[in-house]
């Protein structure tokens, strides 16, 4: 070492004290970086196993909608479902390597996904906020997501879908929705669409209480930008709705309990039999909406981990810049000390060599 003392050199042993500061704050930001990717990477796993449930719900309701199928293997495709229902919940309370529920915000001690057995109902009692991590001097980073952000939301582009009430009497059916005109002034709302009789007995229809028009079988019925094909034949009271896919239901337990509701069911009327088919139709394009959902999350994870890679990398830069830095200022110069020993060992010699030739002068040699 070249200082030892700070006595040495005041001014770069001060200089290499703030150096040593910032090495071990770069080194404890690299610690950091390594706790965040390993819960990101588990987050990447986790959501990797909820979208193959998703894919694999989705093909069973499919199965599901065929006409050849009996009420009891839908009871049998029901079993699946619930199986994958069960085990969605479960991935939702995952843990991560501390323990802490790893899609619960910032509640930790108790898990985010509480089934409600009256209600039959999978409730989010989690908290919203998720932790963060200082990854770098000016990057705070999110580490994962709240439960509530994968289960219960989709993505704002989600397209428009249909979700006809579940208590309806009548056979009405859905079939396609198509958009015809995106800049209508309307379009992006949601469209109430409600049926009744007039005084002839004939059905009718009227869309967010406004006037009636006359409903046959089957019907086109334009929504400002959307239009969407009804069949069948409803009875009054009956209603559907019309929404974005974020202005439903955005809750995936609440499409499988939907799906696992009419499928565990026998559909032995013409109503039960249109409830059914809407509802799966409803519930497979939920699905689709909650995948996309999920793949946004896992694309945003992946780009968290990009980023720290690309901190590790300037991390592990500006670790080598300060340690050549703090190396020039406290480190040896082993050329220079070699040189200065080197004449340091000449005057050594010549003074202890002077020293030998007084030591044997006397002043009794010159009397």
């Amino acid at each position: 070492k070249r200082i030892v003392n700070i006595s040495d050199d005041p001014q770069a042993m001060t200089q290499a004290i703030s150096i040593g500061q910032s090495k071990s704050v770069t080194g404890q930001f690299s610690e950091a970086r390594v706790g965040v990717r390993n819960a990101l990477s588990q987050e990447e796993s986790v959501l990797n196993n909820v979208a193959d449930m998703y894919s694999r719900a989705k093909t069973l309701l499919v199965q599901a909608s065929s006409d050849t199928l009996s009420d009891a293997d839908k009871t049998a495709v029901a079993s699946e479902l619930r199986g994958i229902y069960e085990a969605l919940i479960g991935l939702g309370n995952t843990r991560d390597g501390n323990g802490r529920y790893l899609f619960g915000g910032h509640q930790d001690d108790s898990a985010p996904f509480v089934r409600d057995p009256s209600a039959g109902v999978v409730n989010y009692v989690g908290n919203l906020n998720v932790r963060e991590q200082q990854v770098d001097g000016a990057r705070l980073m999110p580490v994962g997501h709240s439960g509530d952000q994968i289960f219960r939301s989709v993505h704002s582009s989600a397209p428009y879908r249909a979700e006809v009430a579940m208590d309806n009497q009548g056979s009405l059916t859905y079939k396609g929705i198509t958009i015809t005109d995106s800049s209508a002034a309307t379009f992006g709302q949601a469209f109430d669409i409600e049926f009744g009789e007039d005084a002839s007995g004939q059905l009718q229809y009227r869309v967010n209480g406004g006037a009636w028009n006359d409903y046959n079988d089957p019907t086109v019925v334009e929504l400002g930008g959307v239009a969407i094909e009804l069949e069948g034949t409803p009875v009054a009271g009956d209603s559907l709705r019309l929404a974005r896919g974020n202005d439903n239901n955005t809750d995936i337990f609440v499409a499988f309990e939907k799906a696992l509701a009419v499928l565990e069911n026998p559909a032995d009327t013409a109503s039960k039999q249109a409830t059914q088919r809407n509802t799966l139709r409803t519930v497979m394009n939920e699905l689709d909406n909650g995948l996309d959902n999920v793949l946004t999350v896992r694309a945003e994870v992946g780009a968290r981990l990009n980023e720290l890679d690309a901190l590790d990398a300037i991390g592990g830069n500006r670790q080598l810049a300060y340690e050549q830095a703090y190396s020039d200022l406290v480190d040896l110069d082993y050329i220079e000390a070699a040189a200065q020993y080197s004449i340091r060992m000449v005057g050594l010699q010549a003074a202890q060599q002077a020293f030998v030739d007084m030591k044997g002068m006397s002043l009794f040699n010159f009397l």
